[in-house]
């Protein structure tokens, strides 16, 4: 493998988790202390586990392309993204068969962080969709 991939790579892989550690914290503290009382069905660790592990893959792959000299890699990016919403509902189609009473709160846990790893993944993944 090439170097620049492996530092690329190691680089991106610290900043996700270190950002999903700060955030999930941060996540969980403004639960605990503004919706103490409100159950989750989806615990809101395996969000985050959720959209690290899905933003890593995406990035992996379009790095790994990239490094090995495909420099065009938006057809694989927008195919990702596909099969990334298709997990999304995989994902979540347990709390929408629930019977569950209150599945707002849930939805919201998940979509909040999922637009922030989203923003981050675009972000990041940019530096191979701008180059010519």
């Amino acid at each position: 493998m090439a170097d620049s991939f492996k530092k690329r790579q190691l680089l991106f892989i610290v900043q996700l988790v270190v950002g999903a550690v700060i955030l999930y914290l941060l996540h969980a503290y403004l639960l605990n202390a503004l919706f103490s009382e409100e159950e989750l069905i989806i615990p809101l660790w395996n969000v985050y586990v959720f959209h690290t592990i899905s933003v890593l893959i995406v990035y992996s792959i379009i790095n790994f392309r990239f490094s090995n000299g495909q420099t065009q890699v938006f057809n694989a990016f927008i195919l990702l993204m596909v099969l990334k919403m298709f997990l999304v509902v995989l994902f979540l189609l347990p709390l929408f068969l629930s019977e569950a009473p209150n599945k707002i709160g849930d939805v919201t846990n998940f979509f909040i962080p999922y637009f922030v790893f989203l923003a981050f993944e675009v972000y990041s993944i940019n530096q191979f969709l701008a180059h010519k």
